[in-house]
């Protein structure tokens, strides 16, 4: 523990003026980001006797063991650079939102020649306008549907759109009017992009337009005794009518707005957001977050906006965002949030009529969210701790293992050997430090000597880490990090208090002599046999045998099973790719974007085989020295064995054709 008056900066050497300030710990990682009208003010804080500290400012200055800030002009640039050092570091004293789940997204792909409708997850991509998110994919896919009667956007893979595309015939949601089949050129691309933009302009709350311009129309055909289009465009109306019932109205103004709404305790806080757009509920997310630093409810709002609004840009940023509370740089908050828009953002607290209303509600699912986090949490913590206690009493531990690395070698009769590495902390899986390996030092299957191999790699790298974060140095010294990224988080700084291999005594054998052989005392070991599903230790000729009851056995069992999975997956896309490697692999210098070009100027490999260096000079970006070298690779590939479709049993050939 750490003395503040130790680094305490010197009287009058902060600055007042607006900034952002880092803490960082004995190793150089970020603690701690925040930002301040006046950083000489704002750090003073921090400064103060201990006992008149919050406990968790009191927590994070203790751990610190240095400080340092930024100077901006403007208290908008200082949001904006704590928002990225946010993201940047991870500081473990920073409360940070995060998705309890990946929310679908309905999404139209307008960077496309011929935009189409889909459901999405994840990162957004430029140039894709969502809508959402849903609590549901199936509920986009019902929407979708109904709306396809009247913009009839394309829905189908890249892959489906080309082999109607060749085929001349378009697939089943063309025939039966739900599709406009731009593949068979039924519309052109302007006409197409057309609907994909008038789908958009629904989608975004403008329905009022296009249900009036369809009941024009349909009285004009009743009038002009066209009864059958009448009737369609009647069923059109109907549909559409269907799909807004699907999100309730809210507020009568056709209002566009986010209201966000938390549900907080000592500990953690939930935050819930309802999306409405032209008056209608399109979308909800929540969060739930541990309260790691002393935070009240303002400052959590300015936390949720930042991690809301932070990617956005455009229509995505609303005009209204209605909080329960508002952050205490009021002004710097909005002209971000207008920043990011590109117009005016009203930020403001509801307090009359019906989104006074709205927000009780939103908050009456956070404080549920809240409800139903904590008995979830309750139940898993309980089980987890015993599991945790249970592993630790078997295996004469003296602490809970809290956190766990599991390895597991796989390989296919000797070829393609890997090796997964996964990271169980306080029982939960911790996917972003998950890693894999390629077995590197010999060729053949050799089980015990790859695990030797990968344990002695990781904790080398783990030592590398440890030596070049400053925890201990060459005689004694302080070692520097002079990478220019400190405290960012590390790729093997954190090491296990258990190591876990699957296999039985071989195995830990060789992991245990890995770690000696670096000096590590300090991480016990103990393999897993799949056949009776025992435990063993090093130098036991006997295995410790947990009952089959048992949490710990069950949760041994699970980190084994989640290593076994992850180097099965990496194996097969490794063997994947090396069945399909190309014989311009070869060619130095060639990367993807200009094998394409090959392929898609010749056609398929067969033809690129068959054609001179002057046709291949010919495409776009091929000197003659490269494509004398493309020649010669080809020339020297051996045949490729031909390809087989695994559902009807023909021989593919490479020109696309096909022989029984």
């Amino acid at each position: 523990m750490a003395d503040p008056t130790s680094y305490r900066p010197a009287p009058g050497q902060i600055p007042d003026v607006p900034g952002v300030y880092k803490f960082r710990d004995e190793h150089r990682r970020v603690i701690y980001v925040g930002k301040a009208k006046s950083l000489k003010q704002r750090l003073a804080n921090y400064f103060q006797p201990l006992a008149s500290l919050h406990p968790r400012t009191a927590t994070m200055v203790t751990t610190a063991a240095s400080v340092e800030w930024t100077v901006v002009s403007t208290e908008v640039e200082a949001l904006q650079l704590e928002y990225s050092w946010i993201k940047e570091y991870d500081p473990r004293f920073n409360v940070k939102y995060r998705d309890d789940k990946s929310y679908p997204y309905l999404a139209v792909t307008l960077n496309e020649e011929f935009p189409r409708v889909q459901v999405m997850r994840g990162q957004k991509k430029k140039g894709v306008r969502y809508f959402g998110p849903y609590a549901h994919a199936w509920a986009i896919r019902e929407t979708v549907d109904l709306m396809l009667r009247v913009f009839p956007v394309r829905t189908c893979s890249a892959g489906v759109f080309r082999n109607a595309a060749s085929a001349g015939r378009p697939c089943l949601l063309g025939y039966i009017g739900k599709c406009s089949a731009p593949c068979v050129g039924r519309v052109d691309p302007g006409e197409h992009r057309e609907l994909a933009e008038d789908f958009c302009d629904f989608m975004a709350g403008r329905t009022g337009t296009y249900i009036r311009r369809l009941e024009k129309q349909m009285t004009a055909a009743a009038e002009e005794m066209e009864y059958e289009k009448a009737a369609r465009l009647r069923d059109d109306i109907e549909a559409l009518r269907r799909a807004m019932e699907k999100s309730a109205v809210v507020l009568a103004d056709a209002t566009d707005a986010d209201l966000i709404a938390l549900a907080e305790d000592e500990l953690e806080a939930a935050v819930q957001i309802f999306h409405v757009r032209g008056g209608r509920v399109r979308g909800q997310r929540g969060w739930v977050t541990d309260k790691v630093e002393a935070v009240d409810t303002a400052g959590l709002v300015e936390h949720a906006l930042q991690q809301l609004y932070g990617e956005e840009s455009g229509d995505a940023v609303p005009k209204e965002v209605l909080v329960p509370a508002l952050p205490e740089d009021t002004e710097a908050v909005t002209q971000w949030l207008s920043g990011r828009r590109g117009s005016n953002v009203s930020l403001r607290i509801p307090q009359r009529g019906d989104k006074k209303d709205l927000m009780a509600t939103v908050a009456r699912n956070a404080q549920q969210a809240l409800v139903l986090h904590k008995t979830k949490r309750a139940s898993d913590l309980t089980t987890r701790s015993r599991a945790l206690e249970e592993i630790a009493e078997a295996l004469d531990l003296e602490s809970a293992p809290l956190r766990i690395e599991c390895f597991d070698i796989s390989h296919l009769q000797g070829e393609d050997v890997v090796a997964s590495m996964v990271v169980f902390e306080d029982g939960l899986p911790r996917k972003s430090e998950y890693r894999r390996f390629q077995i590197r030092s010999f060729e053949g299957q050799d089980d015990v000597r790859s695990m030797h191999e990968v344990i002695g790699r990781r904790f080398r790298r783990y030592l590398a880490e440890k030596e070049k974060t400053g925890e201990w140095g060459e005689d004694g010294e302080v070692a520097v990090d002079e990478a220019g990224d400190e405290g960012r988080p590390k790729r093997f700084a954190y090491p296990p208090q258990l190591v876990v291999v699957d296999g039985g005594q071989p195995q830990v054998a060789a992991a245990r002599r890995a770690l000696d052989e670096l000096g590590i005392d300090d991480v016990a070991v103990c393999g897993l046999a799949k056949r009776l599903e025992e435990v063993w230790l090093p130098g036991e000729d006997d295995p410790v045998v947990l009952p089959r009851s048992s949490e710990g056995l069950y949760l041994l069992q699970r980190v084994r099973d989640t290593a076994h999975d992850f180097a099965i997956r990496y194996q097969r896309s490794k063997r994947t790719k090396r069945l399909r490697s190309s014989p311009l692999d070869a060619v130095p210098g060639l990367g993807d974007t200009r094998k394409q070009a090959l392929i898609k100027h010749f056609g398929s490999v067969k033809r690129l085989k068959q054609a001179t260096i002057e046709q291949i000079c010919e495409v776009p970006g091929f000197g003659r020295k490269t494509a004398e070298a493309v020649a010669v690779a080809l020339a020297q590939a051996a045949p490729a064995a031909p390809a087989v479709n695994t559902a009807t049993g023909e021989i593919m050939e490479d020109d696309g054709g096909t022989t029984a």
